[in-house]
């Protein structure tokens, strides 16, 4: 099977866990967008219905508008049921990196306001430490975005602003986002305290004990980690 059947597999999966009349965070990014595809599958065919969606990007609640998925806010909504995201990296505690997408910062509030965080990986985004896959995606302001980005590099990475078509790529809040790669392990408490602590940073893509379940995508079918063990179990 190709990546994009098993991305599929697994969003479909997740998406199969929402139920009648739950508000549920829509994720951002390739695997996550099965999972809303199929959502709104489930509702044309009436298999679900009452649900409200909060989606984490402009590009997500365009995808779910097209889908006929009734969407809400946080303002609306503060507590969210459900959230299906994909993640850049998943350690063996569940904790993960976010923001290779762009949409980190939104993705943070609605995990931050959800009962139940889902992730939904193919086995390439597993590590056994955070930062060996994915760089630490760190959004700043573009106020004075060079000393943050030296300030960034203090905490021992090396921040790289990210470009597309050759222009600072911009958020949907209108923030720059600085890829950080380290060299050497870091302590994933200790350095998301020390990114919060920069003026200039708004949010960065070390996601910690926030996620519920993850559920992984292998040529040898679906599995989910195990939050006492940090295995993978195979369970379809």
């Amino acid at each position: 099977m190709n990546i994009d059947t098993l991305k599929q597999q697994v969003g479909v999966c997740a998406a199969e866990l929402v139920q009648d009349g739950m508000v549920v965070g829509l994720g951002s990014g390739s695997t996550a967008r099965f999972a809303t595809l199929h959502l709104g599958e489930r509702l044309r065919r009436h298999e679900l219905h009452d649900i409200l969606g909060v989606p984490t990007s402009i590009e997500t609640a365009t995808l779910a508008k097209a889908l006929g998925i009734p969407l809400t806010d946080l303002d609306a909504q503060p507590r969210v049921d459900l959230t299906i995201d994909g993640a850049d990296e998943v350690d063996p505690q569940m904790n993960v990196i976010k923001g290779l997408g762009g949409f980190l910062l939104r993705e943070k509030i609605v995990a931050y306001s959800t009962i139940r965080q889902i992730i939904v990986v193919d086995d390439r985004k597993l590590s056994p430490r955070l930062g060996i896959v994915s760089p630490v995606p760190v959004e700043a302001v573009r106020f004075g975005w060079q000393r943050t980005r030296d300030a960034v590099a203090r905490t021992g990475g090396e921040p790289t602003l990210r470009l597309r078509d050759g222009q600072p790529y911009v958020t949907d809040e209108g923030n720059y986002i600085l890829d950080c790669r380290y060299a050497e392990p870091f302590e994933p408490q200790a350095l998301a305290a020390a990114l919060h602590a920069i003026p200039g940073v708004v949010e960065h893509g070390l996601f910690l004990g926030m996620v519920s379940e993850v559920i992984v995508a292998t040529s040898r079918g679906i599995g989910r980690l195990d939050a006492a063990t940090g295995q993978l179990c195979l369970t379809s």
